[in-house]
């Protein structure tokens, strides 16, 4: 294989031009064919010589990250997409449509080895990380297949972005260029399981990112039966790294809660999660959980889940309920992925 051109930043480009002889502004030519007219192929550069896109065939790849499927949801026209890598692998990423723009939640491996109980994305374990080019991949894609501009980026799909942290920092550096897309900081949000080192180097990044924190229980104990990362890192680590995030860069943490029927949704822990967050400048989003037919989690009626958020309401903490998108498509994050794995292994398709 060749280098992965679309991996490199705007002056990382510069330099490996300068190696090929070439002028600073066939970087721009090409950082602009790239990451703005979304190009997937050099035959596209039509302003560069035919010597030039030949060299960079010879030199440089472009992956590819090629629609699979995709399922448009008849409710709330959310589009949910899967996308099949280089190597076969797949990945998941969602368009949901908002009045402030549109959003895209895009995976970050393929896999994942978290072994989150609840959640569908882990089941079979992590296959590998996805490159910063194959992050933007998925972006650029939707872009291109709706042709809709995409104005906030949530890297909360298949994976652990802080797993693959080295490719998720190149990742956003290259979605928020200025010569590029040129997202705002402001408008990306990255989920982490509570990977402390990782969040604590985040923070040191001092970008203007959105750090949510998948929470889903108040105390250790309960994080523990539902979460293995809980059985490295103690709650009280993982809050003192969102307090280290939020005093470096100012932005609000938020926190993400996947409520489960009889699990974590008692009365007993609204004042358990209102004990551990009142004290913090930050947002709570309550998730009721997606079914998993792997898995035996019930989510809550949509009665319990108010009276939960009510509760957490009265004690001053900031809480919203996550408002359902495309709930007759594959919602849960990794269902799709999973469903197409397993019509593989029936069908024998390739």
């Amino acid at each position: 294989m060749g280098k992965d051109i679309r991996a490199y930043r705007y002056e990382e480009l510069k330099t490996e031009l300068e190696h090929l002889g070439e002028k600073a502004f066939r970087a721009r030519q090409i950082y602009e064919w790239l990451h703005v007219k979304l190009a997937d192929s050099f035959e596209e550069m039509t302003n560069l010589s035919m010597d030039l896109r030949k060299r960079l065939g010879e030199e440089y790849e472009i992956l590819p990250v090629t629609m699979a499927e995709r399922q448009v949801s008849r409710l709330d026209g959310t589009n949910k997409f899967l996308f099949r890598l280089y190597d076969g692998n797949m990945v998941e990423s969602v368009l949901m449509r908002y009045k402030h723009g549109n959003s895209v939640c895009i995976s970050s491996q393929a896999g994942c080895r978290m072994g989150c109980v609840f959640c569908a994305s882990g089941i079979g374990g992590l296959k590998r990380n996805l490159s910063p080019s194959e992050m933007l991949g998925q972006v650029y894609q939707i872009q291109k297949i709706t042709g809709e501009r995409v104005h906030n980026v949530v890297v909360m799909g298949t994976g652990e972005p802080l797993d693959n942290y080295d490719n998720f920092i190149q990742f956003i550096h290259i979605l928020t260029d200025e010569h590029g897309l040129n997202i705002s900081q402001r408008n990306v949000t990255v989920s982490t399981c509570g990977i402390v080192p990782e969040m604590l180097r985040l923070a040191d990044e001092e970008l203007q990112i959105t750090l949510a924190l998948s929470l889903h229980g108040a105390t250790q104990e309960k994080r523990r039966k539902l979460m293995p990362v809980a059985n490295k890192y103690d709650l009280s680590e993982v809050l003192s790294a969102c307090d280290m995030y939020f005093r470096k860069t100012g932005r609000r943490v938020t926190f993400e809660y996947s409520l489960v029927h009889g699990i974590n949704d008692t009365d007993e822990d609204a004042r358990e999660l209102a004990s551990i967050l009142k004290s913090r400048n930050c947002h709570l989003n309550l998730i009721p959980v997606n079914p998993v037919k792997e898995r035996d989690f019930i989510r809550p009626g949509r009665k319990n889940a108010l009276n939960f958020k009510n509760k957490l309401e009265k004690s001053g903490i900031n809480v919203t309920i996550r408002r359902e998108m495309g709930s007759d498509i594959d919602g849960a994050c990794g269902q799709l992925r999973r469903r197409y794995a397993e019509e593989d292994t029936r069908t024998g398709r390739i």
